[in-house]
């Protein structure tokens, strides 16, 4: 096989180089192969302040001739799903607050971007019969993508692990939760 070009190399590592927060999990995972030649992923698992669970993943594309739509030669997307309280689950603006995490962390670590396409989708199951869990859930998903205008990722990794956080639930970095208690 093709050693991988520089270029992606050294994106791949500068995704590597993001240090998360210690509720985040992250952990690379295989890639798909039939999106672009060359393809990074990162999957992340984080815990929010009420055990309210929430799951994502980091795709890196890269193809050196670009493809239609991308409007360059590396394309970024993410997944990011997390569990929701029924309350919540009935609020009209969610899905806009959904996007603007994404766009506000974005924004907040200076990632640099075009390109930028996606869904907030909100789903409520029942369960019935012998199906074991809880009898009602309430989700929230996200998928979006975008073309980083540099290689240098870092900024897009800490905005991933930014927006997973806010669909945790947790807290901006350094800031307690009425009710919980530092132990340091």
């Amino acid at each position: 096989m093709t050693e991988a070009p520089d270029e992606f190399q050294a994106a791949v590592a500068s995704l590597r180089s993001v240090p998360p927060r210690p509720e985040v999990t992250l952990e690379p995972i295989k890639a798909p192969r039939r999106l672009a030649p060359w393809a990074f992923a990162l999957a992340a698992e984080v815990t929010g302040p009420e055990d309210v669970p929430a799951s994502g993943r980091l795709v890196l594309l890269h193809d050196p001739q670009g493809q239609d739509g991308w409007h360059g030669t590396f394309r970024l997307v993410v997944f990011v799903r997390a569990e929701l309280d029924a309350e919540l689950a009935t609020d009209p603006f969610l899905p806009d607050v959904g996007w603007a995490w994404l766009t506000d962390a974005l924004d907040a670590t200076g990632a640099t971007w075009t390109a930028l396409r996606g869904t907030v989708t909100e789903t409520s199951s029942a369960r019935f019969g012998d199906i074991a869990g809880p009898v009602r859930t309430d989700d929230i998903e996200l998928r979006a993508s975008w073309t980083p205008t540099t290689t240098d990722l870092r900024p897009h990794g800490e905005a991933f692990s930014m927006a997973l956080s806010h669909y945790a639930g947790l807290p901006p970095v350094g800031v307690s939760v009425f009710g919980q208690r530092r132990t340091d």
